[in-house]
């Protein structure tokens, strides 16, 4: 059986839990360097380390992992959602597109479509968390927060960001796709087709992924979460989207969009790395047997 993100409509099922373990496994692992991204974007300055330190120092580890059941809740659908959308629409956008070696076209177009269907589900969960994150003194769960939110600004209080969700979302995904399937070819030639490429390849392709769809689309993620972080009462700081990245600029020059990005980065490694491997060994052991070939796989430890 074919093992890669382009496989027959009909195989939904198995697509669609195979990209819930793979959610699951990023959002495990990268959270922690999710919050400190996050404490970053919406802080006037101060290195990674630092916050880590601060953080833990006042707060405890765990205060690393507040607000982590929000995405958790719902990442297995979102990320299900994604991965079974771009497998329709990878071939849906582009004529072309065969079942067996979808071209690159197909893969960046279905990308596209994919990352801004996701927004729909993204940008609530999102600013759930983003508020869970930073919150410092009354410390609230997922389910008040999004209660409060709900009762204060209603349903577009909590769509709060969706524009700029889309706008960040919608390329990044095309870019993250493509990148993943050109890499995994380029580091083990005919894996597209034969679908025996190693966990390595699978760890490494997903990383580089994850690493450029963040950087062609960290200014906005900036934007993003000072808008999300404001709420409607006070007056919100920021009107809008181009209100936000003028007074951002105007307030900490350009560099303020590029805050946290070291973080960011390292994160966008570690967890599109574990996305990918968790979603390719899902649909293995859903197709077949599970079995990564010998003559591929990774030294054991």
């Amino acid at each position: 059986m074919d093992f890669w993100p382009e496989f027959l409509a009909s195989s939904w099922g198995r697509e669609f839990v195979a990209g819930g373990f793979g959610g699951i496994a990023g959002i495990v692992s990268g959270y922690p360097l999710d919050t400190v991204r996050i404490l970053q974007q919406n802080s006037k300055g101060g290195s990674a380390f630092n916050i880590l330190r601060n953080v833990i120092s006042k707060e405890g580890p765990t205060a690393l992992y507040r607000g982590m059941g929000a995405p958790l809740a719902s990442i297995t659908f979102q990320n299900a959602m994604v991965f079974q959308s771009y497998a329709i629409l990878s071939r849906a956008l582009d004529p072309s597109v065969s079942t067996k070696d979808p071209p690159y076209k197909g893969v960046a177009l279905g990308g596209v479509g994919a990352g801004a269907l996701q927004s729909l589900i993204l940008s609530p969960v999102e600013l759930v968390k983003i508020r869970l994150q930073l919150q410092t003194k009354t410390q609230k769960g997922p389910r008040e927060v999004a209660k409060s939110i709900m009762k204060a600004e209603r349903l577009r209080g909590l769509y709060r960001g969706l524009g700029i969700t889309i706008l960040r979302d919608a390329p990044a995904h095309g870019l993250y796709f493509w990148t993943y399937e050109y890499t995994r070819e380029q580091l083990h030639p005919g894996c597209r087709k034969s679908g025996e490429e190693s966990l390595q390849t699978m760890l490494v392709a997903g990383g580089l992924a994850g690493v450029a769809s963040w950087i062609s689309c960290y200014p906005l993620d900036v934007v993003k979460t000072r808008l999300q972080a404001q709420s409607s009462y006070p007056p919100p700081k920021y009107t809008g989207i181009v209100d936000c990245f003028r007074k951002s600029v105007r307030a900490d020059g350009y560099a303020v969009l590029w805050r946290g990005l070291g973080t960011a980065v390292s994160r966008a490694f570690l967890v599109n790395g574990a996305i990918f491997a968790a979603y390719e060994i899902a649909l293995r052991c859903l197709f077949s047997n599970g079995s990564i070939p010998q003559e591929n796989a990774m030294p054991a430890e």
